[in-house]
């Protein structure tokens, strides 16, 4: 994904600005809707015009969004678009450090919850879907004993998977349908 943008964050604030889910929410529509005004915000997401502006001042604040003034028709429209694709973080700069550990926890568990909610949304909206995209939909899970490097490899093979199929389905084009993929590698917990 080398030419795709994104932002690395490293620093508890900006950690702490995603852990919300409302930011997250709206980041998440920027990003793969693309420039929204605050008003059509409010209305996908069912939360206050005041409310949107405020997280998107403090998406802004951490330079996840910027305005585009370009878009609006009138002085009073106010649109936002997302300043990078995509967001990056190492979960392992931020273990030394209490401050920024919990950040990243906080902001890791409420994606995680984000990704949950979606999860349950595309079970519960099956029922509308042709029969052939549910029959390719996918959801699985696996356990293997693999050393560091094994493990490494494939990370960087989920990774190389991500990267192919996001480059080939950036643009809409005739009988494609926006799909959601999400990956997880971790050790397994002694638990």
């Amino acid at each position: 994904m080398d030419d795709v943008s994104r932002i690395e964050v490293r620093d508890p604030g900006p950690m702490r600005a995603l852990a919300h889910p409302v930011r997250l929410r709206l980041l998440g529509m920027l990003r793969v809707d693309g420039p929204a005004t605050v008003g059509a915000l409010a209305e996908r997401t069912g939360e206050a015009p005041g409310s949107v502006s405020y997280h998107l001042g403090t998406l802004a604040k951490h330079g996840f969004v910027v305005e585009a003034p370009e878009l609006a028709r009138d002085r009073r429209e106010r649109w936002w678009r997302a300043a990078h694709e995509f967001t990056a973080f190492d979960a392992s700069d931020a273990l030394d450090d209490d401050e920024r550990r919990d950040a990243s926890d906080a902001m890791r568990l409420a994606v995680l919850e984000a990704y949950h909610r979606e999860l349950v949304a595309a079970v519960e909206a099956e029922h509308d879907l042709e029969r052939a995209w549910v029959a390719a939909s996918d959801s699985s899970d696996g356990a293997a004993h693999l050393t560091l490097a094994e493990f490494r490899e494939l990370a960087a093979d989920l990774a190389a998977v991500r990267e192919k199929w996001y480059a080939r389905g950036r643009e809409p084009r005739p009988g494609a349908r926006r799909v959601r993929f999400i990956t997880h590698v971790f050790p397994r917990s002694n638990a």
